[in-house]
């Protein structure tokens, strides 16, 4: 499969550093619910930094003699970067935190709950990252797309992690579906093949983007003839107040949470989606999956294939909130915090801040 450029909707371009690092980059998990304060769980809130979230497990679960699997996670952090967040384990191993010391970690409260804390149970993440080499011509720009971002939103791509050092596990995906290659490890083996179904979505939400694009400088008719379409398949879609267009059967999802439907009223749908209480979603290609259809399903077609692995619909698009800004003039730094929904990259508000595209 060919890959495909993968788009930014900003025709923009600020210069700064960014090092993902402990000093630069902090990321704190929001959890789901409050905690009971009754039950037969022991929360704790977590600080690490450079190491994995597996890493930080395995050192706990070491310390106190259990089994990995016993604690609880909702989501898996930066290496590099200071990280806060949330695990569980039975409350009958309390005690033996009371020597716990590790120069990577710190245990900064206890909670008790009710119940095992498990993948996605979060509501999202708030990070803090630090720009370095802003200078004064630049600071001006970075606000104004800032200001952007905050009324649009941004492209919710995978990030680089995704794809390892060499961006290329998405192959290694790919031929383990195909019988090329085996993978005993089960972890592995399913951590290869989502990164080949990210890398298909991916590929088609830069397609996406690409027609928001054309959408912005073009006619419909004009864009029918470039992308090759039918006439009259973008009709009522150059005039959406939203970035990202909705099309003739997308499968939209209640934003952040919520059920999958299929979008018939264009002009109903895209005002849904400018008020953010729905997003258009992208496939993740597998079984069980619900597919996209009308002129949305030739965009889907294109560049997700069939796979015999279970599949979802991810968000395409996710708003950002609560962004702060603050600028340091003496040492050309800008300062920026935000708030994105559970399974978004930090990556994509910095690639927009940047105009940059991925190759």
């Amino acid at each position: 499969m060919k890959q495909n450029r993968w788009l930014y909707p900003l025709n923009v371009q600020n210069d700064f550093t960014f090092n993902s690092s402990i000093r630069d980059f902090i990321v704190e998990e929001i959890p789901l619910y409050e905690f009971s304060g009754e039950g037969e769980h022991l929360i704790l809130k977590i600080r690490k930094k450079d190491m994995t979230t597996w890493e930080m497990i395995d050192t706990i679960s070491s310390h106190l003699g259990i089994k990995k699997r016993e604690i609880g996670y909702a989501g898996l952090k930066d290496k590099n970067a200071m990280t806060i967040q949330y695990i569980s384990l039975l409350k009958i191993h309390q005690d033996k935190l009371e020597n716990f010391s590790h120069n990577k970690i710190k245990i900064l409260d206890k909670f008790i709950h009710s119940n095992k804390i498990r993948i996605g149970h979060l509501k999202g993440n708030r990070f803090s990252i630090r720009l370095k080499r802003v200078f004064k011509a630049q600071k001006d720009k970075i606000e104004s797309t800032l200001e952007w971002i905050a009324s649009n939103g941004v492209p919710n791509y995978f990030g680089n992690q995704r794809f390892g050092n060499s961006n290329e596990n998405y192959k290694d995906g790919e031929n383990i579906l195909s019988g090329k290659l085996k993978i005993r490890d089960k972890k592995k083996r399913d951590f290869l093949i989502n990164a080949y179904q990210s890398y298909m979505f991916n590929n088609w939400l830069s397609k996406r983007v690409e027609l928001s694009l054309l959408l912005n400088e073009f006619k419909e008719s004009e864009v029918e003839d470039i992308m090759k379409l039918e006439r009259g398949s973008l009709k009522n879609s150059k005039n959406q107040p939203q970035f990202l267009r909705v099309l003739e059967g997308d499968i939209m999802m209640h934003y952040p949470y919520g059920r999958l439907f299929e979008a018939e009223d264009l002009e109903l749908e895209a005002k849904r989606f400018h008020e953010r209480d729905i997003s258009i979603s992208g496939l993740l290609a597998g079984t069980k999956a619900k597919k996209s259809e009308k002129i949305a399903k030739i965009f889907e077609d294109e560049f997700i294939k069939e796979i015999d692995f279970v599949g979802g619909r991810r968000y395409s698009w996710i708003f950002v909130d609560d962004i702060d800004g603050k600028y340091i003039d003496d040492k050309a730094h800008y300062e920026i915090s935000f708030r994105l929904p559970k399974g978004s990259y930090a990556t994509n508000v910095l690639d927009v801040l940047r105009g940059s595209q991925e190759s």
